[in-house]
This record gives structure tokens, sequence and C-alpha cells, in this order.
């Protein structure tokens, strides 16, 4: 059983300030598309803007400070579960348009070996796509001082294991290039 939290915030600043959650793939956002990828989350939580994005009855926060980093919203996600948390949270970006790719390997990875599991893609460790164990998140939340940290310095004391996902799936949008190759555009650009 896992909580899913959803990263949408962000100032989007290489995109010219249009937010990365509303960009459209195949006439979907990408916040959209992220979300309908969780069904099998106990509970969706949204740490950013309020969307209409946002599919019904799923829960939407905000870091404090606004726009204080990826490591604000995991602070911000910690504390709006606390009461009621799962053993796991997956916590994605909202910027990876083929991460439902990855979830199947986050969940066996996890499943299997007990620990937090980050998708390694191309090399890479993404802690944005990745299934932690609450405990994990608790302790690193509750260690430091989270405004403006990065999240390795964040997780820099979580134990975790690699998990192969499908190559390109953790791929995500930072720039207009980027949202080129997905052939991601801007809301109603296609109109």
């Amino acid at each position: 059983m896992f909580d899913a939290v959803v990263l949408s915030g962000g100032r989007s600043s290489r995109l010219g300030g249009v937010a990365k959650s509303s960009l459209q793939v195949d006439g979907r956002s990408l916040l959209a598309r992220t979300c309908a990828s969780l069904g099998a989350a106990r509970r969706l939580v949204v740490v950013g803007a309020s969307t209409p994005d946002v599919p019904a009855g799923h829960e939407v926060i905000r870091e404090d400070p606004p726009f204080g980093g990826p490591a604000a919203a995991v602070s911000a996600a910690v504390a709006h579960l606390r009461a009621d948390p799962a053993p796991w949270v997956l916590l994605l970006a909202c910027d990876m348009p083929d991460i439902s790719r990855a979830l199947p390997a986050l969940v066996a990875g996890a499943g299997a070996g007990g620990r937090s599991v980050l998708a390694h893609d191309g090399g890479r460790d993404q802690p944005l796509a990745a299934l932690y164990r609450w405990a994990d998140l608790v302790a690193a939340v509750d260690q430091k001082e989270v405004r403006n940290l990065s999240m390795r310095a964040l997780l820099a004391r979580v134990t975790w294991s690699p998990v192969e996902v499908p190559a390109g799936s953790t791929n995500d949008i930072d720039t207009w290039s980027d949202a080129l190759q997905f052939g991601a555009e801007e809301p109603g650009a296609g109109k």
C-alpha cells in the first residue's frame, strides 16, 4: 500500500513561466497524465498551485514557502500525510511524460527488497521518481531545514536501492527543446 505525492510547483523559468504541469502531450496535461497513472495509490496528494488538472477527490497542498523547491514540497507532503501515512510514498515530479512505464518496476523493486527505491534510467538515479519507505522520508524531513535544499541533500541519509526502469521513462521537460522532443505544447496551442 502506498500514497502518491506529485510535485507540480516551481516557476518554470526555462519555459518562460508556462507551468510545466499544464503542458499538453497527446491532448492531456502533464499533471493529468501523471495523476492518471496513479490509480493504485491509496491517496494522491499534489503539491503545487491548485489547477483543474487535478482529478476530483485528490488533495492539493502548497509547499511552504511557495516556490521553496522540491525539498520544501516533500516536507509539506510529509506534514500533510503524517496523521495517516501509508508504509510507502511514491514521489513523482509531474514533468515526466512517460513515467507510467517506470511505475511497475518501482513497485516491484520496493516489494522485493523492502528498501526505498529510486528509478535508475540511463545511468542516472532519479529521486523524483522513487518509492520511499515512509520512515525514510520522515527521518529526512525531520533532520533538515528544507527551504532551497536540494533533493540529494535532503535524502543523503536514506538507504535506497536503484531500480532499472525502461529507458527514457524518467526523461523530463525542463526547456522548450525538451518539450519539442515529447510533442508537448502550451494549453490551447493546437486549437
